[in-house]
């Protein structure tokens, strides 16, 4: 019952805003622009070219949209993995308030019926909205699984349950993704290396996943890390990447001739492993198959880009690149291999606390609003996109809602100090940091959660910690090699306290 209530209350809201706004609406159809998000998955700080002059990988697509616009240096996503970074920028509320983990096959949704997306707010004043790519947020499989499914325990210990292409009816279609949350269209393929492998189109699975996953193909890095489960026949990992970035060009192209703007939301699927490059760029960077692979998805950036253009939206149209975390542990081999640094000069990878796990690669482009070939040091997080783009439209927040956001827009627009001071970093239960202006302190007794080869920490001069925490000045050591825990006793009280209150009351904006 509490489900259906609000989605009413929704419903209601909705009906008001467009009833006594409609006029207002439509005289600002000129004005109110294009809104694209652009998200990579598992892409590190330092595998931007623009932010990496030592980068071995070429990225002039986004080289030149951050030439276009403005460049971020320290920008943040909520998490250091998946799941929570999504949720995180869709709702404008830091996730670990709610959840730390990932969705695992066949898991349920984490977005709750009550709690406002930014696509359902954008719907309220006008904006047709799609998101094309990796859901990976949820569904409410129960609405097509059979009551005789029984699933097996994955032996290998990659997901919790294995189904069978049996358990489920795929005829039937799905809710709690995202039709269920703001999204007027969707296309893909939910999570690359989860099952079901297969075409999900709105709330259905469009191919029908009868055979169980039989492809374990040699990968151009890291493991392969598919986990088992239900796949359509003639499933191909390579033509995934490629296939959503012809859906998107499409969904652009069908806009022409709509009134009113739009919000795309564009969640890739690369580099995240199965790194699957395809031959058109295998071999073609200088660092790997991943470096490839981020080549790639660079080129696909480009073709959305120049289907943005040719189709006459381009000087209307806000751009933002970004990505859900820091690059996956395979980083560490990369830099003897190749000489290439994944997290740039910072420390750490993904679902690390160190700055490598969450600090992000981050791009805006407005023409006429945000200066172009501008770079801003602004502290700023994932998080903020919902109130920024609520100030953009005109839409006033409510008390509670997208209550860790700050507005950016001056950021944007005069290249302004940022209005956020703190951010909580966090991944796993019970691991936390707090960033303040220049310093963080790590609550914990290290800031890594994936392994560190012990050659990367002696080349690069770090040591193992004998403190119960870290503290780091960033703005003097943005490596993260000198603990200052044990000397500056005054900041570390300081940031714990910083640390309980924003935990337990909130974010203050």
């Amino acid at each position: 019952m509490r489900h259906f209530e609000a989605i009413a209350k929704k419903l209601i809201l909705s009906l008001i805003v467009s009833l006594v706004g409609s006029s207002v609406l439509h005289a600002a159809d000129t004005t109110r622009p294009n809104i694209v998000i652009l998200y990579a998955d598992d892409m590190g700080f330092g595998d931007l070219g623009a932010n990496n002059p030592a980068s071995k990988i070429p990225t002039p697509n986004l080289d030149r949209l951050a030439a276009q616009g403005m460049r971020f240096t320290d920008a943040h996503s909520s998490s250091g993995i998946c799941t929570p970074s999504r949720y995180a920028l869709l709702t404008g509320r830091f996730h670990w308030r709610k959840f730390h983990g990932i969705v695992n096959s066949f898991d349920p949704p984490v977005l709750d019926a009550e709690e406002l997306t930014m696509p359902e707010m954008l719907k309220q004043h006008g904006y047709s909205t799609a998101c094309l790519g990796k859901w990976h947020l949820g569904w409410n499989w129960s609405d097509i699984q059979k009551p005789s499914a029984k699933p097996t325990l994955d032996v290998k210990k990659l997901s919790k349950r294995v189904f069978s292409p049996e358990d489920f009816d795929w005829s039937k279609t799905l809710s709690g993704g995202p039709l269920s949350h703001g999204f007027d269209y969707y296309f893909g393929d939910d999570v690359p290396n989860f099952p079901p492998y297969a075409w999900f189109e709105n709330d259905r699975i469009i191919t029908t996943p009868s055979e169980p996953l039989n492809i374990t193909p040699k990968t151009k890095e890291g493991a392969w890390e598919a986990r088992p489960g239900p796949m359509t026949p003639g499933w191909d990992f390579y033509n995934v990447v490629p296939h959503i970035t012809d859906k998107v060009v499409e969904w652009i192209g069908r806009q022409r001739g709509h009134d009113g703007p739009f919000f795309l939301y564009a969640p890739f699927n690369s580099p995240h492993a199965p790194i699957v490059p395809t031959e058109d760029f295998t071999g073609k960077s200088q660092a790997g198959g991943f470096g490839d692979f981020v080549m790639q998805t660079d080129a696909e950036v480009g073709r959305i880009l120049r289907a943005i253009d040719e189709n006459d939206f381009g000087e209307n149209t806000l751009i933002i690149f970004t990505a859900d975390n820091g690059a996956e542990h395979y980083a560490y081999d990369r830099i003897r291999n190749f000489q290439h640094r994944s997290s740039g000069p910072l420390r750490g990878v993904k679902r690390d606390l160190y700055e490598g796990g969450h600090r992000v690669p981050f791009i805006v482009k407005w023409p006429g609003t945000v200066p172009p070939g501008s770079v801003s040091d602004a502290l700023i997080s994932q998080v903020d996109l919902f109130a920024t783009l609520s100030a953009i439209v005109g839409h006033e927040l409510l008390a509670g809602i997208a209550a860790d956001s700050h507005d950016l827009t001056s950021v944007w627009k005069q290249n302004s100090p940022s209005p956020r001071h703190s951010i909580i970093h966090n991944t796993m239960a019970g691991a936390y940091a707090v960033r303040n202006d220049d310093w963080v302190l790590i609550a914990n007794k290290t800031g890594a959660h994936s392994k560190v080869p012990a050659w990367f920490e002696e080349e690069n001069g770090y040591s193992r910690n004998d403190q119960l925490g870290e503290l780091y000045n960033l703005r003097a050591d943005l490596a993260q090699k000198h603990n200052l825990y044990a000397t500056e006793t005054v900041k570390v009280k300081e940031l714990t306290k910083l640390l309980e209150s924003i935990r337990s009351k909130g974010q203050v904006r």
